[in-house]
């Protein structure tokens, strides 16, 4: 069985991860989308959100499971014997910070593959965090997060940034 995680923090997830999720879930037998636990940072939803808003995006794909992490992402494949891992990019950038990590990944354990997937073009801006910006500024955020789960993310934002 071919296995690959998609893993990140998802904070929250959006229709270009949801994109992505639909186009890899076509090329493994499955697919585990994987909420990293950051400690380092702040994120708006807690771990156990992210997985829900995750699952209920994904409700209609049937070889996806939603799992969670900490620590080195190559133990959490090998744990969960996958083969690959699953990056989107969406800029020069994206790749330039990616290729590092895939390679340091490769150095780590030699047999997990990293695949790059460019992002639709018509997602090539977003990101959560411009989600979250928006959101907080009153803005529309319909076609930037999957529709199952909008009024669930405007409703966290207006209760952490206090907006109407």
């Amino acid at each position: 069985m071919r296995i690959a995680i998609y893993p990140g923090s998802f904070d929250p997830i959006t229709t270009g991860h949801l994109d992505i999720i639909k186009r890899a879930s076509c090329l493994f037998d499955k697919l585990i989308v994987a909420v990293v636990k950051n400690y380092s940072k702040k994120p708006l939803f807690t771990t156990e959100e992210r997985m829900e808003l995750i699952r209920r995006s994904t409700q209609g794909l049937k070889n996806i499971e939603v799992d969670c992490f900490d620590g080195l992402l190559v133990d959490f494949v090998s744990n969960r014997k996958a083969q690959v891992i699953i990056k989107g990019l969406r800029a020069i950038s994206d790749f330039e910070y990616e290729f590092q990590m895939a390679l340091l990944n490769s150095k780590l354990k030699s047999e997990i593959e990293t695949l790059f997937l460019m992002t639709s073009h018509k997602y090539s801006y977003l990101s959560s965090s411009m989600v979250k910006e928006i959101a907080g500024l009153g803005g529309c955020i319909q076609d930037l997060v999957p529709e199952e789960v909008r009024e669930d993310i405007v409703k966290k934002i207006k209760e952490r940034w206090g907006k109407k």
